[in-house]
């Protein structure tokens, strides 16, 4: 019930693609925004895209035209599309659900090599 499911991250060239993945119950998908936010390494944590429920987006400048993010309503899973990878796009990348119930993800590596 209150658990995020992720998946899709991997290592990748400069210039590749991945999709991420993240999966939550029906219930909470329905009411909450959906959000990926991402780590490097000695880095804070960082808002990358968030898609709330009327399907409104927001972006991180350094993605903008590189990253999609969408909602599949029928399978409860928000998507990240990453195109055009670049090696600062390496961290580890949280989905989030929020404000009305909070959720992070467990984390998956992103790395992207030169």
């Amino acid at each position: 019930q209150g658990q995020l499911v992720e998946s899709g991250g991997g290592l990748v060239q400069a210039g590749g693609s991945l999709r991420l993945s993240c999966t939550v119950s029906a219930s909470i998908f329905s009411i909450n925004d959906m959000s990926w936010y991402r780590q490097a390494p000695g880095k804070q944590r960082e808002l990358v895209a968030s898609m709330t429920t009327s399907s409104r987006t927001k972006y991180v400048d350094s993605v903008k035209g590189r990253f999609t993010i969408s909602r599949d309503n029928t399978k409860n899973t928000v998507y990240l599309q990453m195109n055009n990878l670049k090696p600062d796009d390496t961290a580890v990348y949280y989905c989030n659900t929020g404000p009305y119930v909070v959720l992070w993800g467990q984390g998956t590596q992103v790395t992207v090599s030169s």
